[in-house]
């Protein structure tokens, strides 16, 4: 078994957000592994953060979300429309504007992703139904509060 995050004597803090960061690397990768249709980590992040929020974004938006260049940004919605996952609609109010948009072949791709994690159970055993869902509400109270503070 491995030690736990961090040096005897650091915080508590540190050392929970130590393996947060190991284990969302580790996700990430055996994740990125199981994607379909050549999907990267990164094209199913913009999919996801779409569809969690059931909205329409544009490239400027998204980038800030997940806190990568607009430039990246651009890259990433550029090939998830060449596959048909988005399509960049005309904003409502300002028809200069372009709102990425999940397409609903998007959606079913994403679904698809999510259930490659089915190939993850047996790792993520390690914790009860109930843990996970005693661990679920302290993690989003967690990210909430990380997110207001940026």
């Amino acid at each position: 078994m491995s030690r736990p995050a961090g040096l005897s004597g650091d915080p508590v803090e540190f050392a929970a957000m130590t393996e947060i960061s190991i284990i969302a690397h580790l996700a990430d990768t055996a994740f990125a592994r199981r994607l379909p249709d050549g999907l990267t980590t990164a094209q199913f992040a913009v999919l996801n953060h779409l569809l969690r929020l059931e909205t329409q974004q544009t490239i400027g938006e998204l980038a800030r979300a997940l806190q990568v260049s607009q430039p990246t940004m651009s890259s990433t919605v550029r090939r998830l429309e060449e596959k048909g996952l988005v399509s960049l609609e005309p904003d409502a109010d300002d028809r200069r504007i372009r709102r990425v948009a999940v397409s609903r072949a998007g959606a079913a791709t994403r679904k698809k992703a999510v259930q490659a994690l089915d190939a993850s159970k047996e790792e993520l055993k390690v914790l009860s139904q109930k843990e996970w869902t005693q661990l679920l509400p302290l993690l989003n109270k967690l990210r909430v509060a990380l997110d207001s503070a940026r």
